[in-house]
């Protein structure tokens, strides 16, 4: 099929009439509109030049240079649809492994807090990319915010189907109530308003209408200074973790092993998903962090209230004890090693 080469000078749009035209079952109209129509509309003559579609499978890039900057193409990576899958995937999982190991309530306490993300470790990874030179899109800060939702969502359907389970498991005897667990909107209410969700969404927002002048103007203290500003964050938290892990050393074994085992699991099937979308190697890596870390500040206050029958000091122990260090100290590492390999 010939098409004028003047309609393909946008970044992909060609393809993009090409699937939408295929869509409708009209892919026949698809030179005259690209190329006849609009020439013969307005009586000029038609471009001799033309260029051949063919079917099969292409990344779109990650970014076109445009002068000083860098211009993302529509639809370049689909990074954002595999963040909410995993977020929805990972919880999932997580239970269907543990429920019949330990208790189905400290099951869904583990598997949401598995499902969320930590923005600690997100960071911590951002930096180690930049270190080695690796490129990112912006619209990852976006995953780590659209991660955290669904695990609450999943905390509350898995709690139902906890207490669900322990109702038909106590037969004739009295049904489980879920009195004084309040209800999915106040949960919901919860998690949206809870100061660290809330302060990244209201960065999100900032940063969005503050444009490239906001970027400019908040450079020194997200530059050179908030490298200093996280090692001591670190430190501190590392204190949290040693006064923590006793409480995780007391969990049964099944959860240490998850603890420990479950990253490296939840960043392999993010990296075959990366791999299927075509994702670039920033990205993917980034995926795979946000997969493998796991929640240890807004999904445990939410899981109070969502999972009060839960033992907090296993979800909390468990992803700041075990999980944060290994991510932190081994998991960023080989994550970009696996992706490095698999993606070349």
């Amino acid at each position: 099929m010939a098409v004028s080469v003047a309609a393909s000078a946008s970044a992909c749009v060609t393809e993009l009439y090409a699937e939408a035209f295929e869509a409708a079952g009209a892919l026949d109209k698809l030179e005259g509109f690209a190329s006849f129509y609009g020439a013969d509309f307005y009586r000029l003559p038609r471009n001799p030049g033309s260029v051949t579609l063919q079917r099969q499978s292409w990344t779109v890039p990650e970014r076109y240079p445009f002068g000083q900057a860098d211009l993302k193409p529509l639809r370049a990576g689909e990074a954002l649809g595999a963040a909410v899958l995993m977020a929805f995937l990972v919880p999932t999982l997580g239970y269907a492994l543990l429920k019949n190991r330990v208790s189905r309530f400290d099951a869904a306490a583990v598997a949401a807090s598995y499902g969320s993300v930590s923005a600690v470790t997100f960071v911590a990874g951002t930096q180690y990319l930049k270190g080695i030179g690796v490129d990112f899109g912006g619209h990852m800060m976006v995953a780590l915010v659209i991660m955290e939702s669904p695990a609450i969502i999943m905390a509350v359907l898995l709690a139902s189907a906890a207490r669900h389970a322990t109702a038909q498991q106590a037969g004739n005897g009295p049904r489980v109530s879920a009195a004084g667990v309040p209800p999915l909107g106040k949960i919901l209410h919860e998690s949206f308003t809870d100061g660290a969700h809330l302060l990244l969404l209201g960065s999100l927002a900032i940063g969005f209408m503050s444009g490239s002048a906001g970027e400019a103007m908040m450079k020194p203290f997200s530059g050179d200074l908030f490298k200093g500003m996280l090692a001591f964050f670190l430190l501190d938290m590392g204190l949290m973790v040693a006064r923590n892990f006793q409480q995780a050393r007391k969990a049964p074994l099944v959860l240490i092993g998850y603890a420990s085992l479950g990253p490296v699991a939840h960043a392999s099937i993010a990296l075959g998903l990366a791999w299927l979308l075509g994702l670039g190697l920033g990205d993917t890596v980034m995926l795979m962090i946000l997969s493998a870390s796991a929640s240890y500040i807004v999904v445990p206050a939410v899981l109070r209230y969502a999972i009060p029958e839960a033992n907090p000091a296993l979800y909390f122990g468990l992803s700041l004890g075990i999980t944060f260090p290994i991510n932190i100290l081994i998991g960023i590492p080989l994550y970009t090693f696996m992706a490095k390999q698999v993606l070349g």
